[in-house]
């Protein structure tokens, strides 16, 4: 009897992973149940992302944007993705309540110039994207050294993430998904970032999540499991996935004491049940 439910489950397996659970198939627990709550357990309390010297913010259409500009230099705007095709500002005249905005064609940028005598410590300004969004921009007047602003509309990835999972269909872009983590891939529209949870133990399996990648439709988690026991632990005997999962997969069927080895767990977006 094969272990895999589907051709594309046992083409997985040929990439050297143990793909247990692809849509709602659900297989007796044979011991090891406790392993799906700790995966659920282990995607929360994340630690904090590091600060970055240049900006970027996350905005969606008709947002408004709280960044910070240089005074007396200047500061790049960036849509990811997307470039600005129109900016709507007031211009007094006077060089004490105005500023300069520079238009950079190639590229779609706006670069910002606020003089050193300007009167206010705050500067506002709409924007139009050449996606056809809108922003409204109220800035706060910082430092003297030039920097960046970079903006992304998840609007512009998920339209991307969406046609790629609706022409791969659910059971194939779970598959490549879960391919996608194991060789630190990129699928279209999905963004990939660090996730660090705390470890968490259940008697010998210990489980911490490293990763998360986000799609329209699918979220993909990636975990570490290490083997904290003095017996080898026989993953291959345990398909029991967290409830309401896509799709779930070892790195390696057995895990001798000591040593770890990767699992990924792939669900619709919004959570597990």
């Amino acid at each position: 009897m094969s272990l895999f439910s589907t051709p594309l489950s046992a083409a997985l397996a040929g990439t050297g992973l143990a793909c247990f659970c692809i849509g709602a198939t659900r297989i007796p627990d044979s011991g090891l149940r406790a392993i799906g709550a700790a995966f659920v357990a282990a995607s929360f309390a994340l630690v904090a992302v590091p600060a970055h010297a240049d900006q970027f913010i996350e905005a969606a259409d008709n947002a408004t944007i709280d960044c910070e500009l240089a005074r007396g230099e200047l500061t790049r705007i960036a849509l990811v993705e997307d470039g600005f095709a129109n900016v709507s500002k007031i211009a007094s005249g006077f060089p004490y309540n105005d500023f300069q905005v520079t238009h950079e064609p190639v590229r779609g940028d706006i670069y910002i110039s606020v003089p050193p005598q300007f009167a206010s410590d705050k500067v506002s300004f709409f924007a139009t994207s050449k996606a056809g969004y809108v922003y409204r921009f109220a800035c706060r007047l910082g430092g003297v050294d030039a920097g960046q602003l970079f903006i992304t509309n998840p609007a512009l990835v998920r339209s991307e993430a969406a046609e790629w999972e609706q022409e791969s269909g659910q059971n194939e872009a779970a598959i490549r998904l879960i391919e996608a983590m194991a060789s630190d891939g990129v699928l279209p529209g999905f963004s990939a970032r660090a996730e660090l949870s705390r470890p968490r133990r259940t008697g010998a399996i210990e489980v911490q999540q490293v990763a998360q990648y986000d799609g329209a439709a699918l979220t993909g988690q990636r975990f570490l499991i290490r083997n904290r026991g003095k017996e080898p632990i026989a993953l291959g005997e345990e398909r029991e996935a967290p409830a309401g999962a896509l799709a779930f997969a070892y790195g390696r069927d057995t895990l001798p004491p000591g040593e770890a080895t990767s699992a990924f767990l792939v669900f619709s977006t919004g959570g597990l049940e």
